[in-house]
Order: structure tokens, then sequence, then C-alpha cells
């Protein structure tokens, strides 16, 4: 089990704030969840600082595939500055309020495309992250292709489960999983989740 404290260095007061007048608006995610926004959706979205640190990541290009409410893509560019985000969301209403929310933080490193994976054609981006999604193996066949050189996915503690059905399938296309990365949400329930990180290629 990795390190469970995370440190988070940015205050997200103002998104926090942004975001509930959003969503007041339009469900990026159900009115309950709001209420544990910081521990359920932005620091989980940051956990990726795992993957950072023992990579030695620390800037590139990244592609959020169905980013719904916006994570993990806003609180990755707003806590790492050096990234360039790609948000992508096929549903126009969502992204519309994730524009909004952009432009009130003045996020330069972000950009909000309101499209579906298989539209990105011959674009390629250093990191695909994908959170809350679909199975692994589903969200890999649409990251593979627009992926240099890793795939991020955020999964629950029935992970195990879906690399047993997605290995093969990871093999054929010259990928390779090479870390799964566990923490827990600093929530009373205890919520355990975990990092799948995929080389885009074996060797």
């Amino acid at each position: 089990m990795q390190n469970n404290n995370i440190k988070i260095n940015t205050d997200f007061t103002k998104y926090i704030e942004l975001f509930k007048e959003e969503n007041s608006k339009i469900n990026l995610v159900s009115r309950s969840q709001t209420e544990f926004l910081y521990e359920k959706h932005i620091y989980d979205s940051l956990s990726i600082k795992l993957f950072f640190e023992k990579y030695n990541v620390k800037s590139g290009t990244l592609l959020d595939i169905g980013t719904g409410g916006g994570f993990p893509s806003f609180p990755i560019a707003i806590e790492y500055p050096d990234f360039q985000v790609f948000a992508l969301d096929s549903i126009k209403k969502k992204t519309v309020a994730l524009q909004n929310i952009k432009n009130a933080l003045n996020l330069a490193n972000l950009t909000v495309i309101n499209a579906r994976a298989e539209d990105l054609k011959n674009q390629k981006f250093d990191i695909v992250t994908a959170r809350a999604v679909s199975d692994l193996k589903t969200v890999f066949l649409y990251s593979f292709p627009l992926a240099k050189n890793y795939m991020v996915f955020y999964k629950s503690k029935k992970v195990y489960d879906e690399i047993k059905e997605a290995e093969n399938t990871i093999k054929k296309h010259n990928c390779k999983i090479i870390d799964i990365m566990n923490y827990k949400l600093p929530t009373e329930e205890d919520i355990e989740r975990n990092l799948v990180i995929v080389s885009k290629s074996k060797n």
C-alpha cells in the first residue's frame, strides 16, 4: 500500500466555489457529492502525484478522456502549471460549464474539448488519463491511439478483476502494466483506490 499522505500544495477554495456554482445549474457531480468534493474528487484526482514522483514526470501534455465534472483534469492543471492539460468530454453542457470554470480561474494551461476520443485522429499526448469512464479493457482501447508514453487509469478496489480481463488486449497492443499504485481517500469510509500505470511500449 502506498503512503496515503499525498501532499497537495494548492488552495482549492476558489475552484470549489466556482465548481459548486456551476454544479447548481447542471449536475457535474451529484449534489450529495459536493459536500465531499475535496476528499472524493480533488484528492483522488491528485493521487497522480504518486506516478509523477516515482517516474520523475515533471511536465508534458496530458489528455483526460471522459473528464465529466473535470476530474482529474482540473485539479491536475491547477496543481501542475507545467503540464498542458486537455479535458475531453462528449457532453456539450458539461464542457460549457467546465469552460466557465476555466475562464474564471484563468487556467492558461487547460483546454476544454467537446468531442469523443475517436474524433482526435492523429493527435498524441504524453499521458492519457481516465477516471470513472469504463472498464479497463474498454478505456485502454480508447486511450491507446492517443498516448505517446503512458496511460494512467483511476480504478476501484476491483482493479484486479479488470486487469485479468484486459491483460491480453494490453499485451496484443505491445503495452504493459508497469505499476499498480494503491492509496486511500481521506474519508471515514476508508475508500481504497488504485492507479493502473500502462506503458505504451513493452521496451
